[in-house]
């Protein structure tokens, strides 16, 4: 055994040479890696909850619904068409009775002769009864049997804004009466009185609220 031999190598490595080799321990790569990669995982999950918490914090990212609400699904509003209504006659199809109730002479003609050429049938055009004849404040009033309400009454009023409307009961016949009052100046323009006729008749769908996702 050579003097350079360390104690205890049994011979085993023979130093050649005037450098002594450097005793290590065994490098432990798997441990290494292990730890590598658990760091990795650490940071990972708590970069998650970060973000989450920013969401949460700032209302952006997923919306989540409630614990049992049954639903993940945001409300969402969609336009539903509007329950069916009766629908509404032609001008063609309503008899008007034109009375004056002011003190101005050729009012009911004038109107009874613009309402036939809008396509209006005319029924009697006369004074109005004692009832109303100077008590007709506004632009007019509309009269009609209780069938009228929703009918007649509201298409002859697109051609008079503003008239008052009424019903009454004991009434008979489905002829509507135009009473023309103080306020009275003159039928609505013709295209205007068209425009509120093509709406009526078109009514805009009725929003309603419905769950989507």
């Amino acid at each position: 055994m050579s003097m350079l031999t360390p104690p205890g190598m049994g011979g085993k490595y023979r130093i050649k040479g005037n450098k002594y080799p450097r005793m290590r321990r065994p490098r432990r790569r798997g441990r290494l890696v292990v730890l590598v990669a658990s760091s990795a995982a650490v940071l990972g999950m708590g970069g998650w909850g970060m973000w989450q918490l920013v969401g949460v914090f700032t209302g952006g990212g997923t919306k989540v619904s409630a614990v049992g609400s049954g639903t993940d699904c945001a409300p969402e509003t969609k336009a539903s068409p509007s329950p069916s209504a009766k629908p509404l006659p032609e001008p063609r199809a309503i008899t008007v009775n034109v009375l004056n109730a002011t003190t101005r002479s050729g009012l009911a003609k004038k109107t009874a002769d613009e309402l036939k050429k809008r396509g209006f049938k005319i029924g009697d055009v006369g004074n109005a009864t004692k009832q109303y004849d100077k008590k007709v404040k506004g632009p007019g009033m509309l009269l009609g049997p209780a069938s009228a309400l929703d009918t007649s009454l509201p298409v002859l009023g697109t051609q008079l804004p503003g008239a008052e409307r009424r019903t009454e009961a004991a009434r008979k016949g489905v002829a509507v009466d135009l009473v023309i009052g103080d306020g009275f100046k003159e039928l609505a323009k013709k295209p205007d009185a068209d425009r509120a006729l093509t709406k009526m008749a078109r009514p805009q769908p009725a929003p309603s609220s419905k769950k989507g996702c």
